[in-house]
């Protein structure tokens, strides 16, 4: 399409815009509840396909990962097939790979297949932001991004209560089969309202060699995190093997990235001081959030005797405050000093992590219930405003590269923060394990009393001793989880700082297009 002749669509109006909105929404919705409807049923697929719980962790860092390196290609591929082929497309291979992800005989499988799910997603997201602004006249693009915010929003909540209910009620694969309806209506929608809106199209090179090298070091990086407790971390030589391909392949990504004339990542926007500010403090952010959504679930279900459905019941309000509090943030945040967000935000996070650090075994639902309803108002304050310093002071035609980079690094520490929760957690695990076997001797009066109950219970010597085991692994991996809840609000406290180096300015490169990037 000549450059010449193209002419830019005007905004859509009436039931057009309404029934426009709807499809993109649908997409969206479908997209992000993806990354979380997964997590309360890990135990459910673990089970069913044979392999441990903590290995199941890979069916959501899989989608993650592969959704990472998908979208910086966004930006290229809409470019070489235009942004409404393309988002309808990658609606239909995520319908597809869903549908398949349901029919998965085995883990392997299964992982395979949510990579492929979460690399055809990749361009969903930016490209329902892109065709949404294209629908609303100038006046309310900030509207059309607190709905299209509020869509992102209400999709973690929804994800593990409706991933628990399904698990519970139905089976597993039903988490991923109720994207095939969804997903072909909002095909079918966004391709009668946007086929004639199509946009601008050229070709471009493609850095194929950065792309590669993208490729290798993401997943060499992701798969030493999550075989690394397996294999005893750096006392194998195939952890040692993934560690060296992976600091080889980034420096030499560095190297060719900065050089390249079509780079596959601009990383020279590296340069601006709001940018890397921004970007580290949003992605360490989103990788100690994320990490700890998983962790949660898994802790409840597996040594508290929750439910999938009671998981999913106990995590799910986590987004009630933020659809309530975003509206005003997205409004406010030209006329507050987004930093003052970002600070009360990672205050609210460290709170949070520092009631669930002092949780217990005999923690009821309400007292699990009230860090997760809190963390939703840090949830509000934290996307919008971080987005808003990121891009603070960048060229119009430079916010689609780095809104793409921005969103990469957050996916990617996402996909790195559930490797890191589930690793220390274990790790942490072993060690109080074996402090507490210390004060489990058979000669103790305490010991000797545990016994008696189980055996008054109609157990046989051999039993009741794996039911004290049990007991001692219950408090083991709870002491664990208090740990990586400390660890990870002391690191929020440590954030702060960071966020006070960037100096964002009034009337930059915020606005919607910032709105657009925060999710």
């Amino acid at each position: 399409m000549s450059t010449a002749t193209y002419v830019r669509p005007e905004p859509l109006q009436g039931s057009a815009r309404m029934w426009g909105t709807v499809a993109l929404s649908a997409a969206t919705f479908m997209n992000v509840l993806d990354t979380s409807i997964a997590n309360v049923s890990l135990p459910a697929i673990a089970g069913d396909l044979g392999v441990s719980p903590n290995q199941g962790t890979w069916v959501i860092t899989s989608f993650a990962v592969a959704n990472a390196i998908a979208v910086p290609l966004t930006g290229w591929l809409s470019q070489r097939f235009g942004q409404v082929r393309l988002f309808v497309a990658s609606v239909l291979l995520f319908v597809l790979a869903s549908w398949a992800c349901g029919l998965a005989p085995s883990m392997p499988t299964l992982i395979g297949l949510r990579a492929l799910q979460g690399f055809v997603a990749g361009p969903m997201i930016p490209l329902s932001q892109a065709l949404l602004l294209s629908s609303y006249p100038p006046a309310l693009a900030g509207t059309a991004m607190a709905m299209w915010a509020m869509t992102t929003l209400v999709a973690p909540v929804m994800g593990p209560l409706l991933g628990g209910w399904i698990t519970d009620n139905m089976s597993w694969p039903w988490i991923f089969y109720i994207n095939v309806p969804v997903g072909l209506l909002a095909a079918f929608g966004a391709w009668r309202i946007y086929a004639s809106r199509e946009s601008q199209t050229r070709k471009l090179p493609i850095d194929a060699t950065g792309l590669a090298l993208l490729v290798i070091w993401i997943a060499s990086l992701q798969m030493m995190l999550d075989l690394g407790k397996e294999y005893d971390w750096f006392h194998s030589d195939l952890i040692v093997g993934l560690g060296v391909v992976f600091v080889i392949a980034f420096a030499v990504f560095l190297v060719w990235e900065l050089t390249a004339d079509h780079p596959v990542v601009d990383l020279r926007l590296f340069a601006r001081r709001n940018f890397w500010g921004g970007t580290l403090a949003t992605s360490v952010a989103y990788g100690l959030f994320f990490g700890n959504v998983v962790l949660l679930p898994l802790w409840l279900q597996q040594y508290m005797g929750y439910t999938a459905t009671d998981a999913g019941m106990v995590t799910a309000p986590v987004g009630l405050m933020a659809i309530i509090l975003s509206p005003i943030v997205g409004k406010t945040v030209h006329k507050v000093d987004p930093r003052r967000y970002v600070t009360f935000a990672f205050l609210t996070f460290g709170l949070v992590l520092w009631l669930r650090s002092r949780f217990s075994t005999q923690a009821d639902m309400f007292t699990i219930l009230v860090p997760t309803v809190i963390q939703g108002i840090a949830m509000a304050f934290f996307f919008i405003p971080l987005t808003t310093i990121t891009l603070s002071g960048i060229a119009p035609d430079r916010i689609p590269a780095a809104s793409g980079l921005t969103n990469f690094a957050r996916i990617t520490a996402g996909a790195m923060g559930t490797s890191i929760a589930t690793t220390v957690w274990e790790s942490r695990a072993a060690l109080h394990h074996a402090q507490l076997v210390e004060y489990v001797q058979r000669g103790s009066e305490a010991t000797q009393q545990a016994l008696q109950v189980y055996r008054n219970a109609g157990m046989n010597a051999e039993q009741a001793l794996a039911q004290l085991n049990r007991v001692v692994d219950q408090q083991a991996f709870m002491l664990a989880a208090n740990d990586v809840f400390y660890a990870s609000a002391a690191l929020f406290m440590l954030l702060i700082p960071l966020v006070w180096l960037t100096r964002p300015q009034r009337g930059g490169a915020g606005g919607a297009e910032a709105a657009a990037g925060a999710h």
